[in-house]
């Protein structure tokens, strides 16, 4: 295999990794073996150690995402039922992982609050991208760019805080409800759609 799909194996299952088990309890053996890698061609692509793989494995991460993000709001031309379907794709995706596959970013995210390390930037700007594709729908649906914009930032937001109640009741109640209150949050804005 190439050098460029030795690197894709590593960064890609860096993310599965850290998206299960977080930052803190995910080692770069544990990475290495699960690309089927060496670890001096971990640290050959990444010098910077895990903190590099985990960096380029959020930032893999969140154009994975925000492709999954685009295809749901994309999936119904209203944008309240463009919300609701994104909440419930959310939701199918986390029971068939068996719970686990929650938001690619939370964990790491969360275990690096406080510190000012280039995987807290990947986070933020990870959180930032989704909601500009929330924004980005609004706007093309008739929202002004002020409310688009807050109402992606709850929207991101709310669904963020589903995906964990979701992920700890193993259940996908709360991501549906989420959704259908979502829907019915930007529907109240009576933006006609013509």
């Amino acid at each position: 295999m190439g050098q460029a799909s030795t690197r894709d194996r590593i960064v890609i299952a860096a993310a599965s990794l850290l998206q299960r088990q977080g930052y803190v309890g995910t080692g770069i053996k544990q990475i290495a073996k699960e690309a089927e890698a060496t670890l001096g061609s971990v640290y050959h692509f990444f010098p910077g150690g895990k903190e590099a793989v985990a960096v380029a494995a959020i930032k893999y991460s969140d154009r994975e995402f925000a492709a999954v993000l685009r295809d749901a709001l994309n999936s119904e031309e209203d944008p309240d039922a463009a919300v609701e379907a994104c909440a419930g794709q959310l939701a199918e995706g986390l029971r068939a992982s068996g719970w686990t596959d929650g938001c690619p970013v939370t964990a790491a995210a969360l275990e690096t609050l406080g510190t000012d390390s280039e995987i807290q930037q990947a986070c933020a700007d990870a959180l930032r991208n989704w909601e500009q594709i929330v924004t980005d729908k609004l706007r093309s649906s008739g929202f002004q760019a002020r409310d688009a914009r807050e109402l992606a930032t709850t929207i991101i937001s709310a669904l963020e805080g589903a995906e964990v109640t979701a992920q700890v009741n193993r259940s996908e109640e709360p991501l549906r409800v989420t959704g259908r209150q979502l829907a019915r949050l930007v529907g109240s804005y009576g933006v006609s759609r013509s």
